[in-house]
């Protein structure tokens, strides 16, 4: 076990490093700079804030800058938001996204699972073509449809909740439920896949021989073998619903990591889009870290080498 938790944690490691290196380069190909604005800055200006920053200093002296910096946890300092670093930005505004993205992973397993497994069970019946439907509809129709729907029927119309500024729970029910919609679907998908692969399975027929409850077979036989699917899925997806998405957040009025970081694009605020790439990576690689580890422990044919 540890020498396959070691193997995971330097291809982690080695994952981390080329993100790292691929986003500065890329960041320094693009043409213009952190300074390019439509007023022109006079030349000294410019100059002296590139001095600053150390960016007229050879390229390979940054790259080496920018990376011990990344092995102590200091992101730089923000180009366009004066007197702030990016690791700032990154803890004020993360806990937001992850309050409304941890809200939404609920909601999804609450709901995706059950779906699936009640679709899977009733197989060509009403129950199962509804779930598929839903499904669809989830999966095809996009977050910005969803939000504007839903801040049209409890916001405008009934006046049921109020939008377009933060003010905590009470304003993260409606885009947490946008953003489940995708995973919700996706799960359920996952879901009923993985029951019906199972439920033909041979000791799922020697459960029912032996006179099993319906109950028992499945939620103590089949499930634990048709939930890894969903597991592996768990890693990608709880890493993009807890930073947020950029959409939902603008039309909710909320003030969360991927806000601040499609603004950073437009600002061409060179730190910022590589601290919150470098963040998000991080939580993307560690999540799949932790699921690679816990199906060890949930199937039984993985080999750990």
């Amino acid at each position: 076990m540890q020498k396959y938790i070691l193997q995971r944690v330097g291809a982690s490691l080695l994952t981390l490093f080329v993100v790292i290196t691929l986003t500065f380069f890329m960041m320094r190909a693009i043409p213009g700079g952190p300074f390019t604005d439509e007023r022109a800055i006079p030349s000294y200006v410019l100059e002296k804030m590139m001095t600053r920053y150390g960016l007229n200093d050879p390229i390979y002296i940054q790259y080496g800058r920018y990376l011990w910096n990344v092995l102590k946890f200091d992101l730089g300092p923000s180009y366009r938001y004066e007197g702030m670093t990016v690791n700032e930005i990154i803890a004020s505004s993360f806990p937001t996204s992850c309050m409304v993205g941890s809200i939404a992973l609920i909601i999804s397993l609450l709901i995706g699972i059950p779906a699936g497994i009640i679709s899977a069970l009733n197989r060509g019946k009403w129950q199962d073509r509804l779930a598929i439907i839903l499904a669809t509809l989830g999966i095809t129709i996009p977050n910005f449809v969803i939000a504007t729907a839903l801040v049209y029927f409890f916001a405008y119309k009934y006046g049921l909740v109020t939008v377009g500024f933060w003010e905590g729970w009470s304003t993260a029910i409606l885009p947490a439920i946008t953003l489940a919609g995708y995973p919700t679907a996706f799960i359920s998908r996952l879901t009923r896949s993985g029951m019906l692969e199972v439920m033909q399975q041979d000791y799922i027929r020697t459960a029912y021989s032996k006179g099993l409850r319906e109950r028992t077979v499945v939620y103590i036989h089949a499930l634990k073998n048709a939930i890894i699917p969903v597991i592996t899925y768990l890693g990608p997806l709880t890493a993009g619903i807890l930073t947020g998405s950029f959409v939902v957040e603008q039309v909710f009025g909320i003030p969360g990591l991927g806000t601040f970081f499609v603004t950073s694009i437009t600002n061409r605020d060179y730190t910022t889009i590589m601290g919150v790439t470098i963040f998000y990576s991080a939580l993307l690689v560690f999540l799949n870290l932790v699921v690679d580890i816990c199906l060890v422990f949930v199937d039984a044919r993985i080999k750990l080498k």
